[in-house]
């Protein structure tokens, strides 16, 4: 009999506390009509790494997006100086360069779906320059590679791998550049399989 009285009454305290507790924390989450709460684990929601607008004491200027150091050179890139942005440039990367990746099925296939995701808006599945993006927005221009003629002089079916490589790389006309979407070895076989699609295969 004791015993269960005493089972009983700490019963009734566990339960007159977590009423307690609960009603505190009710009525402390009420009185600030502002205030989210209580919130479980904020570091996971707050980044440890500052975001580059974010001002940062750790720099002189206080800048967290901070230039890279000079002569230094991002992981993977290449330059492409040799074969400047001007006409005399594009004259002499179509003499000058050569694709260096073979022409084989891997390389077809992975020009294809380059060219399917970063040219086929504009230039069309077929190189046709019939783009879902020409017909939506009703701007012309944008030639074929098996009968239109280059804005630059000459015919698409005609353009060297140079030529191409080098409009990929600086855009011409309405076409941007891509330089900073594919990388030099994602552009020469985007190169190929425009090489294929101006034979009209």
């Amino acid at each position: 009999m004791k015993g269960s009285t005493l089972a009983m009454n700490k019963n009734k305290f566990v339960y007159t506390a977590f009423l307690a507790i609960a009603f505190a924390a009710t009525f402390s989450a009420c009185k600030d009509k502002r205030s989210t709460g209580l919130e479980y684990a904020r570091n996971m929601y707050d980044p440890i790494a500052y975001n580059p607008d974010q001002p940062n004491k750790n720099f002189k200027d206080g800048k967290t997006a901070q230039l890279p150091p000079a002569h230094t050179k991002p992981v993977g890139f290449t330059e492409y100086d040799e074969y400047p942005n001007t006409k005399e440039g594009y004259e002499a990367a179509g003499v000058s360069m050569v694709n260096p990746l073979p022409v084989d099925t891997v390389n077809l296939a992975q020009g294809k779906h380059l060219f399917t995701v970063f040219c086929s808006p504009c230039h069309g599945e077929k190189g046709d320059g019939q783009g879902h993006l020409v017909k939506i927005e009703k701007f012309s221009g944008v030639p074929a590679y098996q009968t239109g003629a280059s804005s630059r002089g000459g015919n698409m079916v005609d353009l060297t791998a140079g030529k191409i490589y080098h409009t990929i790389t600086y855009g011409v006309n309405n076409m941007g550049s891509h330089a900073s979407q594919i990388s030099p070895t994602d552009r020469w076989k985007v190169v190929m399989y425009v090489q294929q699609l101006q034979k009209g295969q």
